[in-house]
């Protein structure tokens, strides 16, 4: 099976607060069911943007010792790409 490698606590999102959409600089003409692997890595700066994105966004995001790192978190399928040159951030 497939795996896209996310950071967290994006990664988290995707699994938990119904993240439905995953924005990368490249398409992917994959369709169907994808595993969504946390990566290892995340800076605090990283975690304490996106806990302010998700701040704005009514979700809160759980401390990031407690978000799993360097595995898969979960399954979700994929059934659309649009590409674009300019992936928002």
């Amino acid at each position: 099976m497939k795996a896209l490698s996310v950071r967290q606590p994006w990664a988290w999102a995707i699994i938990y607060a119904l993240k439905d959409i995953e924005n990368r600089g490249w398409p992917i003409h994959y369709r169907g069911d994808i595993l969504i692997y946390a990566a290892k890595t995340c800076t605090k700066k990283e975690y304490q943007l996106a806990k302010e994105f998700g701040h704005c966004m009514g979700v809160v995001i759980p401390e990031l010792i407690s978000l799993r790192r360097g595995q898969v978190i979960g399954i979700v399928t994929i059934v659309d790409c649009k590409f674009s040159q300019v992936a928002s951030g």
